[in-house]
């Protein structure tokens, strides 16, 4: 079982250290989000060293496709496998569930997907993903869970958020057998479980008091950033993280922005990961603590692409230092 310390408060922001079997974590934190066990734009492992990362997140679906987690788990895990020694969060699949709709049926049992790679059938269920980020050995897996569109109607939400309830439990059922199994990659592999509803307040809070129950080792606020307002975002935090066990971490998935994590951080939450830094890196531009830095100026025509990724590293460098120097 992790330790999660609480070290300071200030209004509603923590600064906490969270102790896993890969090393302690202090929080607030950002985690760079390797999706394939990589980050794309030649960020290597080494690269995320010099930049402090505490945490890499990858996703189990794209890893079940591609290149298999069962060939992960024959070279030892995903940390041996990606060189990080490190903590590692995994995904669970469950936003693919969103983000692939037009590839997936959801049912009881799990989701049917259409390879997004290859055209072939999969399924996964609250076992399946388990079983996978089981063999990829990741520090923390999340729950398998559905991500329902901000802009659903209720009963659908509803329907939506009993039935990922009934996945925690499936969720967590398996990963204790897996955890005793004599061939895990990590025995002690921590569960997250994840609190849905669109921006239904009432289901929202109802959902966080019913997994708040099951003594998980953390808790993730999911299906925010997914095309609701920023104003809406907010709201959704501020009613349903007092309702989260404060003494386990709280992780807003999918987030994103330096204003939106200072928010975040000023409501409660511990764990945040977005695209955005690696994404937008990519295309000449870097967050900093003066605002979005545009790199590709004319000025700047002739620095060689390695050039430009350096500057954008020391930037972002930088306004790391910044923002842990106030949380």
């Amino acid at each position: 079982m992790a330790e999660y310390h609480i070290i300071k408060k200030d209004g509603g922001a923590k600064r906490a250290e969270f102790h896993t079997v890969h090393g302690v974590i202090q929080t607030p934190v950002f985690m760079n989000v390797g999706t394939a066990a990589a980050i794309k734009g030649a960020v290597s492992t080494e690269d995320l060293e010099q930049i402090k990362t505490q945490v890499e997140l990858s996703n189990t679906y794209h890893l079940h496709v591609r290149p298999g987690d069962k060939l992960i788990h024959a070279m030892g895990g995903l940390h041996k496998f990606m060189s990080w020694e490190k903590p590692i969060l995994t995904d669970s699949g469950g936003f693919q569930v969103f983000s692939l709709a037009g590839l997936r049926k959801i049912k009881e049992e799990g989701v049917y997907f259409q390879s997004h790679v290859d055209g072939r059938k999969i399924f996964m269920g609250p076992e399946e993903s388990m079983q996978i980020q089981s063999n990829l050995g990741s520090t923390i897996a999340m729950a398998f869970d559905e991500c329902p569109s901000s802009v659903a109607g209720r009963k659908y939400v509803q329907d939506s958020v009993d039935r990922t309830a009934r996945w925690l439990l499936r969720c967590k059922k398996e990963l204790a057998q897996l955890n005793a199994q004599e061939t895990a990659v990590n025995r002690q592999q921590l569960l997250f479980g994840i609190n849905q509803g669109a921006i239904y307040e009432d289901i929202r809070i109802s959902h966080a008091k019913q997994i708040a129950e099951m003594d998980l080792d953390g808790y993730a606020v999911g299906g925010l950033a997914v095309g609701e307002t920023h104003e809406e975002m907010y709201r959704v935090l501020e009613a349903v993280v007092p309702h989260l066990p404060e003494d386990k971490p709280t992780y807003l998935m999918g987030v994103g922005t330096p204003a939106n994590i200072l928010e975040a951080v000023s409501r409660g939450v511990d764990f945040f990961d977005c695209v955005y830094p690696s994404r937008n890196g990519r295309h000449g531009h870097a967050y900093t603590s003066q605002g979005k830095l545009i790199c590709l100026t004319k000025s700047m025509k002739g620095m060689r692409g390695q050039s430009k990724r350096d500057a954008a590293a020391r930037r972002a460098e930088g306004t790391a230092g910044r923002i842990s120097g106030i949380c």
